[in-house]
């Protein structure tokens, strides 16, 4: 290892079973910061890994009555308190009128939850990743599968999480520098 700070350790396997099978043994042992990467989505890793929900159904649906709210409270400021104008005899507050523009905004501000809640919660932009240290990492992209324990992982020890990662009969096991 080289004076670098180390930011995990990473495995290597040829097949998504593999990787899935790692993953649920190094669950069981402990470990809790953990990521797994492949080049197509494998939907057992979520659960082998103990990945929970998103939250970001309950941002958008927030962002979208915030919107709805919004919208309302906006067009009943204008047409009720700051200048009303009686139109034809109708009411100042018709909400058939208030249902398009209401409606827009609540699509724009769920739409813009969306867009950001998915960036904040992804911690994106991030332009640099430590495991792109690792020169075989680029075949993530194409045809193997890598699991990674990080070193703030509460569990971690170099030494006995790299026998680990070795006993789980991996193609190959590196370290990660940041």
């Amino acid at each position: 290892m080289s004076g670098k700070k180390l930011y995990g350790i990473m495995a290597e396997f040829d097949t998504p079973t593999e990787l899935v099978d790692a993953a649920r043994k190094v669950r069981e042992a402990g470990y809790t910061k953990t990521d797994a990467f492949s080049p197509f989505p494998i939907h057992e890793i979520d659960e082998a890994l103990g990945i929970r929900r998103s939250i970001l159904p309950f941002l958008v649906f927030g962002g979208g009555v915030l919107g709805l709210l919004l919208g309302l409270g906006l067009q009943y400021y204008t047409h009720v308190i700051d200048y009303p104008i009686i139109v034809g005899g109708r009411p100042h507050f018709s909400l058939p009128a208030f249902v398009p523009p209401a409606y827009e905004l609540t699509i724009l501000l769920a739409a813009f939850t969306a867009v950001f809640g998915m960036l904040f919660l992804n911690g994106l932009p991030m332009p640099y990743h430590p495991v792109f240290n690792v020169p075989r990492f680029a075949l993530a992209s194409r045809d193997k599968f890598f699991l990674l324990i990080e070193s703030k992982d509460p569990k971690f020890n170099y030494e006995e999480t790299r026998k680990f990662m070795e006993s789980l009969n991996p193609q190959e096991v590196f370290d990660v520098e940041e």
